[in-house]
């Protein structure tokens, strides 16, 4: 085989294209959650690239190893609901201790992987709940997109409305069509700093972790259910609707391994990707779909490459003016807020419980030290089991046909 024929079989332009694209969409949907994440922390400049860092390296690490070792598009991501999650769970917890929630996490996932609890650990958690919590932590990241509006129209408008026509007219770039959008008109506005640009490359920052039994509970549990209810479980789906019947315990099981050796660094969540995976998984990653790994391939080598340069990524956010920051978050988790609600609100016997757990965990209550993403899962818990118990109660009881004309009631 002739050299020319050798990269050609070992980098497919299809795959490699396949590839960075998902890097492209992973990166920039999301990588201001991550920011913003991590200043909640406390973060400075240095922690949050090695922060990047170790999820380039992690990301680089399982995508590559996991898709060689199967043979299938196997596409690993950073938790962008665990960032969400974080940047709101996080405000006042030392960094020490957000670590010690990441590495909590971490072997939770870990644990669910070599025992194959998952599917029971999800049966325990009805998804229309684990879908309104999810849609509870991203609602102000919703609401921040047209929030932005009042003050920064010039900014924020224009990514909508370019958002809006990509969805119609070429969806997989939407959020990259808004984004350089954003850029055009910020740049014009003149909200950018490039001052503050610095191209250099990530260095690892350890923290030693600190396990505080609040943090534990109201940042690593929902950490946990969020990961593997809305990132692992779609995920999952996402390899068997391409017909890869790859096991899922030792997916979760190497996941949760490299997220716990790395959470020290600022690795706070390594899971399944479900939207990226979609774009290695398709005709278009490769033709021949036995050769589709390559594509997960090679978006873990662009992985690493944007780990090595977490630097640069954090500098560059700093840059960006804070407008396209709030827009780029709340339109890269649009389709996540409409896929939660509607799953919340998919089945009539468990939306009460679902709207509780959302109004609930949207509240920003923190009762007792703990966060509302705990509180809000809790009260959805009671109301089912208060509402299943209900039920058992009144087996034989006759649902109530209205008389005509007779207004139906409200959540009914």
């Amino acid at each position: 085989m002739s050299p020319l024929a050798r990269l050609r079989a070992i980098a497919p332009p299809s795959a490699v294209a396949a590839g960075l694209i998902a890097v492209t969409v992973g990166v920039t949907s999301s990588a201001a959650l991550v920011f913003t994440a991590a200043r909640a922390a406390g973060a400075d400049a240095r922690e949050i690239s090695s922060w990047m860092l170790a999820l380039g390296v992690g990301l680089a690490v399982t995508c590559a190893g996991l898709s060689l070792r199967f043979r299938a598009p196997v596409v690993t991501a950073w938790s962008t609901p665990g960032a969400a999650l974080l940047a709101t769970g996080l405000s006042g917890v030392s960094m020490g201790k957000a670590v010690g929630a990441f590495v909590f996490s971490a072997v939770l996932i870990l644990l669910s992987g070599l025992t194959g609890w998952f599917a029971r650990v999800m049966d325990r958690i009805p998804v229309p709940l684990a879908a309104a919590l999810l849609a509870g932590v991203l609602l102000q990241f919703g609401t921040g997109l047209f929030a932005g509006m009042d003050g920064s129209f010039a900014v924020a408008f224009p990514m909508f409305v370019l958002y809006l026509l990509g969805r119609r007219l070429l969806p997989r770039y939407a959020v990259l069509l808004a984004l350089g959008g954003g850029v055009v008109a910020s740049v014009l506005t003149g909200g950018w700093h490039l001052e503050k640009v610095r191209l250099s490359l990530a260095q690892p920052v350890f923290t030693t972790p600190e396990f505080d039994w609040k943090v534990l509970v109201s940042v690593g549990v929902p950490l946990f259910v969020v990961t593997m209810a809305s990132q692992n479980l779609p995920g999952v789906a996402v390899l068997r609707g391409s017909g890869y019947q790859v096991p899922v315990s030792p997916l979760l099981t190497w996941t949760g391994a490299v997220q716990a050796v790395l959470a020290p660094f600022g690795a706070f969540g390594i899971n399944l990707a479900a939207i990226t995976a979609a774009i290695c998984t398709g005709e278009e990653a490769h033709p021949d779909r036995e050769r589709r790994f390559l594509a997960a391939v090679w978006a873990g080598v662009f992985y690493l490459c944007v780990g090595l340069l977490g630097a640069t990524v954090a500098s560059l956010l700093v840059a960006m003016p804070h407008a396209l920051v709030l827009a780029v978050a709340g339109i890269g988790l649009l389709a996540t807020i409409e896929g939660s609600l509607a799953s919340a609100l998919s089945d009539p016997a468990s939306r009460e419980a679902a709207v509780v757990t959302f109004l609930a965990t949207a509240s920003g209550v923190t009762l007792l030290g703990i966060g509302s993403a705990f509180w809000g899962l809790l009260a959805g818990v009671l109301t089912s089991a208060v509402a299943s118990l209900g039920r058992r109660r009144n087996p034989q009881e006759s649902p109530v046909t209205p008389e005509p004309g007779t207004p139906a009631r409200s959540g009914a």
